[in-house]
């Protein structure tokens, strides 16, 4: 007798190993630079990056957008441009900005150190750099038919 396994569970299993894949060629030292490199233009403060819990919350940010980008880069298999597919999950990074914008303005709260307005347009370009990452990366696998 076989095992019989729902195609939910499939689907996620393969998802999970995708992702696996996609996460090794992601590097910890190339999130730190790029978190210096986004955040430092928006004139804030040296402490604040130096805070684990803010690096931390925009680690996640930056590998939950980096995971979108190469999953929505199955699209360009089927000769679809990388802009119609970042309008595919415009809801997905309008979230990953807006939570990366919320992190900062609740580590700041009271301190009055960001300006909100430089804040945004900063975690807006950090998800948009790390969303094309990924799915430059996914593209870049599928061609190389490493998926």
């Amino acid at each position: 007798m076989s095992v019989v396994t729902t195609f939910e569970k499939r689907k996620r299993e393969k998802q999970l190993k995708y992702e696996r894949k996609l996460l090794r060629e992601l590097s910890i030292d190339g999130l730190k630079k790029s978190i210096v490199v986004h955040f430092s233009a928006a004139r804030i403060r040296s402490s604040l990056l130096i805070e684990e819990g803010m690096e931390e919350a925009c680690f996640d940010v930056a590998i939950e957008a980096y995971l979108t980008g190469g999953d929505f880069s199955r699209f360009a298999a089927y000769g679809e441009d990388m802009e119609s597919a970042k309008k595919r999950c415009r809801r997905e990074i309008r979230h990953f900005t807006d939570t990366l914008f919320n992190f900062w303005l609740y580590y700041d709260y009271g301190m009055n150190s960001l300006q909100e307005e430089s804040i945004y347009f900063a975690c807006e370009h950090f998800v948009d750099y790390w969303w094309k990452e990924g799915y430059d990366r996914g593209v870049r696998r599928r061609k190389l038919r490493l998926t």
